[in-house]
């Protein structure tokens, strides 16, 4: 198995490099096996007309951000991505909709107090598994920076029977072992909680929505 990053500074480094050039070719590629992302938009249990606030972790091209946009006209949305490529392609996707969208070029850092309670859904699409391993720190950002009530989105890799596909989305910065589901159950709320097969089972992927509650699931 590929040694995963370890380090925040060195995972950010790492994702820049990896982005650099897969953001040249990241929307025409990723279609083909990063399932979910328009289906958990639909299951989102918030009216359209809402006046919301909506923070993406990991925005990347900024796919997510545009459709959320058209699908929330009243909300305020906000994207962090430490790619500078990733957010350079999301400020076009984005460009239409002004300041009602906000990009921020770096970490979602853990700690950090400034929205606290504040935000009604923060999504992580194809984000989590490649943020190793901090990834249960940024999980609980998210809860802290989310209303009483509010959700918390994720799409994802969940897991492989195949030694071979975890090697090889090991060398791509993946973590591929089934890690997230049973720590999203523990801290959140479970209204959607799927595990859905993709290509013919070679791995399953996660589609997971829950709400925020004061009190930690055990």
């Amino acid at each position: 198995m590929t040694k995963l990053t370890t380090s925040a500074d060195e995972q950010t480094q790492a994702m820049r490099r990896y982005y650099r050039m897969q953001s040249k070719i990241y929307d025409l590629t990723r279609w083909s096996f990063l399932f979910g992302r328009r289906r958990i938009l639909r299951l989102l249990p918030l009216e359209r007309s809402a006046t919301i606030r909506i923070l993406e972790v990991g925005c990347g091209t900024g796919v997510n951000l545009k459709q959320m946009a058209l699908r929330f006209p009243h909300a305020a949305i906000t994207g962090y991505d430490v790619s500078p490529d990733m957010i350079q392609l999301s400020r076009r996707h984005t460009a239409r909709f002004g300041d009602r969208v906000q990009l921020h070029e770096g970490p979602y850092l853990p700690g950090e107090t400034a929205l606290n309670g504040q935000i009604d859904l923060v999504l992580f699409s194809y984000s989590l598994t490649m943020i190793n391993p901090q990834w249960p720190d940024l999980i609980l950002q998210a809860k802290a920076d989310l209303r009483e009530g509010g959700l918390i989105a994720v799409t994802d890799f969940h897991d492989s029977r195949f030694s071979w596909f975890k090697s090889h989305m090991g060398a791509n910065h993946v973590r591929m072992d089934g890690h997230l589901k049973p720590f999203l159950e523990q801290h959140f709320q479970p209204i959607t909680n799927e595990v859905r097969p993709a290509y013919g089972s070679v791995w399953d992927y996660l589609i997971f929505i829950g709400k925020n509650t004061l009190e930690v699931r055990r």
